[in-house]
């Protein structure tokens, strides 16, 4: 039997829009807080307890300069988010990885499209958190 942790507990990472992210640093700074950095992949990333902070343009800022902040446990082990691939696809290379040829131009370049099929399964809710409602930025205007 697996035994299952809150995502608070075994947290792998943080996703955030950039501007959440630039706000987070703007507070703790205010508050002589400094988030560390750790190192994923060679690159330096900001880290909150050592949980690294990954940017992601794909969590939006509302109209009211507000987004949110994701937290998440990853990994079957940990009963957290896993990646699938999808197998059986036409014109596969590898699993989930699709290169179909399409052509050769006038100017003899070669032209392929290349299709990537990954989707994530949340194996137990409690392997996500959300913190909705990050202010970005106090008064003035939007950038």
């Amino acid at each position: 039997m697996v035994k299952r942790d809150s995502v608070w507990k075994d947290p792998a990472f943080f996703l955030a829009h950039p501007k959440a992210i630039a706000a987070f640093g703007r507070e703790c700074s205010a508050r002589g807080v400094y988030p560390s950095h750790v190192d994923v992949g060679g690159n330096k990333v900001p880290a909150w307890r050592g949980v690294p902070i990954f940017p992601c343009n794909k969590i939006p800022v509302s109209q009211t300069r507000t987004s949110s902040i994701l937290l998440m446990r990853t990994g079957e082990e940990k009963q957290g988010v896993i990646g699938l691939h999808q197998v059986g696809l036409p014109d596969e290379y590898q699993p989930g990885l699709s290169v179909r040829y399409m052509g050769i131009d006038e100017k003899a370049l070669i032209s392929y499209l290349v299709s990537a099929y990954y989707s994530a399964a949340v194996l137990v809710p409690d392997a996500l958190g959300m913190l909705e409602s990050v202010e970005i930025a106090h008064g003035g205007a939007a950038s």
